[in-house]
């Protein structure tokens, strides 16, 4: 199947075709007719599937037609809970839409006012934005929203675990009711379905390749850790791997992230790191550095776990585990993109078997167990259901003071934490957990 088979116009048949793209991927077949055809979509993909271009190719062949009211507003908005995904879909629109003449611009938070007021003062085609600044716009009767025909959700599940779901629905509420709405989500289940069936008007839904369906492009390996010394010393070895081409490390904590970088910095590796605390320059800065090759080693937070696309990434790490299970499948979709191979590493700790089994009841596979000569587990492995002394029953840490016992790390009380930090080196899991 071809993408001339979807019914798009010549115009962006050239620019896919300028872009190296020669047959859609599954969720780009499926979506776009949808999208086409006017109806309400709720689709949920792997991220790395082209799900971008899914709903950037039918807004871009909508606006074609001139719009029939008047007004500078935007005709097409997206809605991205991150800065980096923003970014992303301004890409495509470029890409894509570089034989029209779209006028596009991106409403994101951690990004100056003066620009995105300049932008708001002349007519728009398709707005990016995240929901927190655009609310803000919004509350000072800066957007206009009679000219909306398209309101996409990228991530909306993302987007619901982040909180921004009041903003969402009150952006929904402001748009005009006849609108076509598309729900893109990792997962269309619980809350995130009860979403979609409030903000869609009778949606057909699409579902390809779930969480459960497993990464043919991707070789996932477990290596079980003693302790934080023993995790740097796996991490260690993982790095020195001839292989290893270009990864991305990922931590608990923006402070984690940057200790860790500084360190393997140190080691002599070239890193840097990349965390919600950095500005947006920053953090572009260090995307395009490694883009072109002048870092090997990337620490982030989960801000990289979605909307991060470099190509040639070798190997994703998961020096902590996440919190969020689906945030574990998304993290190594970092890897193995466009038809590559790749390999996503997981060095768990005795206190992350909790969400190592969280993480394999989600993709319904047993993630298969690695060991390195010299640098095998001592200790064996308990149930992975198993929770350690201090975490509530959901898996979440208590506030201080709740519990019986202080706020320690994963690997056990502060206590025994305190002492392996004097043994071994400085520990770096102590800030905020969001990235």
């Amino acid at each position: 199947m071809s993408f001339s088979s979807l019914n798009l116009d010549a115009s962006l048949l050239q620019a896919v075709q300028a872009c190296g793209f020669t047959e859609p991927t599954e969720i780009q077949r499926q979506a776009i007719p949808v999208a086409l055809a006017g109806r309400d979509l709720m689709a949920s993909a792997q991220t790395g599937t082209g799900k971008t271009a899914a709903f950037v190719l039918p807004a871009l062949q909508r606006l074609l037609e001139p719009s029939k009211v008047h007004g500078r507003g935007p005709r097409v908005l997206v809605l991205t809970p991150t800065r980096e995904l923003a970014q992303q879909v301004t890409g495509a629109i470029n890409d894509f839409g570089r034989q029209q003449r779209v006028r596009a611009g991106s409403i994101v938070g951690g990004e100056p006012y003066g620009p995105q007021l300049k932008l708001l003062e002349r007519p728009v085609d398709f707005l990016i934005a995240t929901p927190g600044r655009l609310i803000d716009h919004m509350n000072r009767g800066r957007i206009d929203f009679s000219r909306l025909e398209l309101l996409i959700l990228d991530e909306a599940d993302r987007m619901l675990d982040m909180g921004f779901i009041d903003d969402v629905d009150q952006i929904a509420a402001a748009a005009p009711a006849d609108r076509q709405t598309l729900l893109f989500s990792a997962t269309l289940e619980g809350n995130i379905l009860r979403v979609a069936q409030r903000l869609l008007r009778d949606p057909a839904s699409v579902q390809v390749a779930g969480v459960r369906v497993k990464h043919e492009s991707i070789e996932q390996r477990i290596h079980l850790a003693d302790d934080f010394k023993h995790k740097r010393a796996l991490l260690k070895h993982l790095l020195n791997d001839a292989e290893l081409s270009q990864c991305v490390v990922f931590t608990a904590t923006k402070r984690g992230a940057d200790e860790l970088a500084m360190q393997l910095e140190d080691e002599g590796h070239s890193s840097a790191a990349l965390h919600g605390d950095m500005h947006q320059k920053q953090r572009q800065r260090t995307i395009e550095r490694m883009k072109r090759g002048h870092v090997r080693v990337l620490v982030a937070t989960d801000v990289a776990a979605r909307g991060l696309d470099i190509k040639g990434l070798s190997h994703v790490i998961n020096f902590d585990l996440p919190m969020q299970a689906e945030d574990y499948v998304h993290r190594i979709g970092r890897t193995g993109r466009g038809g590559a191979s790749g390999i996503a590493v997981s060095i768990v700790g005795p206190q992350e078997r909790f969400l190592l089994g969280r993480i394999e009841k989600l993709t319904g596979q047993a993630l298969e167990r690695h060991v390195i000569t010299g640098l095998e587990p001592t200790r064996a492995e308990t149930r992975p259901s198993s929770r350690p002394d201090g975490f509530k029953k959901d898996g979440r840490r208590p506030a201080p003071g709740r519990s019986g016992k202080p706020a320690g790390s994963r690997f056990g009380d502060k206590h025994k934490w305190d002492q392996n930090k004097k043994k071994g080196p400085q520990q770096h899991h102590s800030g905020t957990r969001h990235g």
